[in-house]
């Protein structure tokens, strides 16, 4: 079935600025796993995969619905679980960072609408190490939900199609900036990757907070101390999907602060569809930005404060 079908069939989608997600809950190994809807494109039958030589681990192979190639991920063996059963299983078909990708799980149970507010930040050492593949854990009906980091599960599986450091060096030389930049992105492997491109590119004071809430009380920190706040923060770049408050309710309350809202705001994520565009803009972000187009953020830095 389309999932872009049943989508507008249920009329479900979200208003600008709430601070809310809908996330497709799904199941392997009897475990409850989600995926923001806004990645999800279709849930597909499984369908014949062809191995391919040399392909990374966690790598099935690729199938072909209709005229394009989707590459298959065993989201199991990355989780290093084991699914139920693999004739039972299906594929979840989603689109995000300008990739098309698939994952197979033991089944789909349903959409769950939740606030950011009560996905709290997991322990990091949950599936996956210290840098973790999980960004959040819901709890919905007596239920908690692990929502997965699959921005940084596709890095690992194709590391060529995350953000490359490379590109800033294409650049050029550049002379240092010591404006401050808060930076707000919850998953640790993309903040590492975007503060060391950042530094490469001359900003060298960069803050870091793990999601919008964080940045939010920073921003008021520096309010209610009375200074400059153009000397704690010269440029705000977010990701959307974040614990606590997510990039979209950031920028309204930036934007609707008499003393905040001359910050340029910039949206750094793998969400940036023409849905979530338009969304931004009526928010009032100042730009938007598609991961990994590193060079690109890099670029509209320079333009709003260099």
């Amino acid at each position: 079935m389309s999932f872009s079908e049943n989508q507008g069939k249920t009329k479900i989608l979200l208003e600008s600025g709430t601070n809310e997600l809908e996330l497709m809950e799904f199941v392997i190994a009897g475990e409850t796993f989600g995926i923001n809807v806004a990645k999800v494109r279709e849930i597909m039958i499984v369908d014949e995969v062809k191995k391919m030589p040399n392909s990374h681990e966690m790598v099935e192979g690729i199938f072909k619905p209709r005229d394009e190639i989707i590459t298959v991920i065993d989201l199991a063996r990355y989780l290093g679980i084991e699914r139920e059963n693999d004739e039972k299983s299906i594929f979840i078909a989603t689109h995000f960072n300008k990739l098309n990708f698939a994952f197979r799980v033991d089944r789909v149970i349903g959409i769950a609408r939740v606030s950011w507010e009560n996905i709290k930040k997991p322990n990091r050492v949950i599936y996956g190490g210290d840098e973790g593949a999980a960004t959040g854990i819901a709890e919905f009906s007596n239920r908690l939900i692990t929502i997965l980091d699959f921005e940084k599960i596709v890095a690992e599986v194709s590391p060529e199609s995350s953000i490359q450091y490379e590109s800033i060096e294409k650049m050029g030389e550049r002379k240092d900036c010591d404006k401050p930049i808060l930076v707000a992105e919850d998953s640790m492997l993309l903040a590492k990757l975007i503060i060391d491109c950042l530094h490469g590119a001359g900003y060298k004071n960069v803050i870091r907070t793990d999601n919008g809430q964080e940045a939010w009380n920073f921003l008021q920190e520096i309010k209610d101390s009375g200074e400059n706040i153009e000397e704690h923060v010269a440029c705000i770049v977010s990701d959307i999907e974040m614990p606590l408050m997510d990039g979209h309710r950031l920028t309204k309350l930036v934007k609707e602060d008499p003393i905040l809202n001359h910050l340029p705001l910039i949206l750094f994520s793998s969400l940036i569809s023409d849905e979530m565009r338009r969304k931004g803009e009526e928010l009032g972000a100042d730009a938007q930005i598609t991961k990994p187009e590193i060079a690109e953020l890099v670029a509209l830095i320079d333009k709003f404060i260099r």
